[in-house]
C-alpha cells in the first residue's frame, strides 16, 4: 500500500489512495488507529483517504483521527489534499472540489506550497457561551462548521500562555467534554496580538492532545473574534505552534460566510507501507 506523508503548518497527515476501491472502507478506523501512532508507526495527526467523488466534486476525502474516529473534516488536511489532488490532474486550473462529510469544500493553490481553501460556512455560531471550571469563568465560544457540524469551543484567554502547558491540557480536556457541547468540541485558546493578529493553540479531539495547528481551529476562532468585532476578519493572521496560517470571513448582516484558509504545505515523505501489524 503506497502512502505519502504531509503536513501543513505542523498539522501532518498520511495520505492513501483508494480510487479503484480495493481498501475496504470498513478497515479506514483500524488503519487510522495503527498508522498514526507514532513510534509504532508512521506517525500522524490523521488519515486522508482519496477516494472517486459522489457528489459533484473532482475527489472525496475521507478523514480519520489518530484514534480511529471520523473527522468531519480537517481545514489544513484539505489544503494538503488540494495540493496533492491538483498535482495529479485532478482539478482544473488550479482548483479542486473536495467532497467531504461536512460538505464541499474548495482548495485554490496560491503558489508551489501555499494553498487556500474555502472552509465550510459556519452553521452555529454562540459567541457567549462562558464555561465555569473550578471557580474559574471562560470566556467561551461556540462555533460548528458545516453540516454535521465540526464543533469548536473558541475560548479567549489574554494570558493564557502564562498557564503551564500540564494545566492548559487539563483546562481544554475538561472543556473538550463539558456537558456544554453535546458533540464534544475542539478547544481553542487565543489572544489578540496586534490589531489584525490572533496567537492560539488548539486541543483536538480525536487526538485528544495538542496539535501544531489547526485549520477549522483558526476559522472558527476568527469568526467568532470578527462577529466580537476584536479582528477585522481579512487576512487575519493566526500564529499556531507549527506556523502561521491566514484566514478571511465575509459577514453581511451578522451571518458570516465566504470562509478561507490560507497556509503553508509540505510533503514529507512518499512510499510504502510495511507495517506488519496490519
Amino acid at each position: 500500500m503506497r502512502f505519502t506523508k504531509m503536513q501543513g503548518a505542523g498539522n501532518d497527515f498520511i495520505l492513501i489512495e483508494n480510487l479503484d476501491g480495493s481498501i475496504d472502507p470498513a478497515n479506514y478506523p483500524r488503519l487510522a488507529a495503527r498508522l498514526c501512532t507514532r513510534r509504532l508507526s508512521i506517525g500522524a495527526d490523521g488519515l486522508m483517504v482519496l477516494e472517486p467523488p459522489r457528489a459533484g466534486g473532482d475527489v472525496r476525502m475521507a478523514f480519520y483521527n489518530s484514534d480511529g474516529s471520523v473527522g468531519e473534516m480537517c481545514g489544513n488536511g484539505a489544503r494538503c489534499i488540494s495540493r496533492y489532488a491538483i498535482e495529479r490532474g485532478f482539478g482544473r486550473g488550479g482548483e479542486v472540489a473536495i467532497e467531504t462529510t461536512a460538505g464541499l469544500v474548495t482548495g485554490r493553490r496560491v503558489s508551489e506550497r501555499m494553498v487556500t481553501v474555502r472552509l465550510n460556512d459556519p452553521t452555529t455560531v454562540d459567541l457567549r457561551r462562558p464555561i465555569e471550571l473550578h471557580g474559574v469563568t471562560y470566556d467561551c465560544a461556540y462555533v460548528e462548521l458545516g453540516s454535521p457540524g465540526i464543533p469548536h469551543c473558541v475560548v479567549l484567554c489574554p494570558h493564557w500562555r502564562d498557564i503551564p502547558e500540564p494545566k492548559l491540557r487539563e483546562i481544554c480536556r475538561a472543556l473538550r467534554f463539558h456537558e456544554s457541547f453535546p458533540k464534544g468540541a475542539n478547544v481553542t485558546f487565543c489572544r489578540l496580538d496586534g490589531e489584525n493578529s490572533v496567537d492560539a493553540r488548539t486541543f483536538e479531539r480525536g487526538v485528544e492532545d495538542f496539535t501544531l495547528a489547526c485549520g477549522t481551529g483558526c476559522g472558527s476562532t476568527v469568526t467568532a473574534l470578527t462577529l466580537r468585532g476584536l479582528v477585522p476578519g481579512v487576512n487575519t493572521r493566526v500564529t499556531m505552534p507549527g506556523g502561521t496560517l491566514y484566514v478571511t470571513v465575509t459577514v453581511e448582516n451578522g451571518i458570516p460566510r465566504d470562509l478561507t484558509l490560507t497556509g503553508p504545505t509540505t510533503l514529507v515523505a512518499q512510499g510504502e507501507i510495511l507495517d506488519e501489524d496490519l
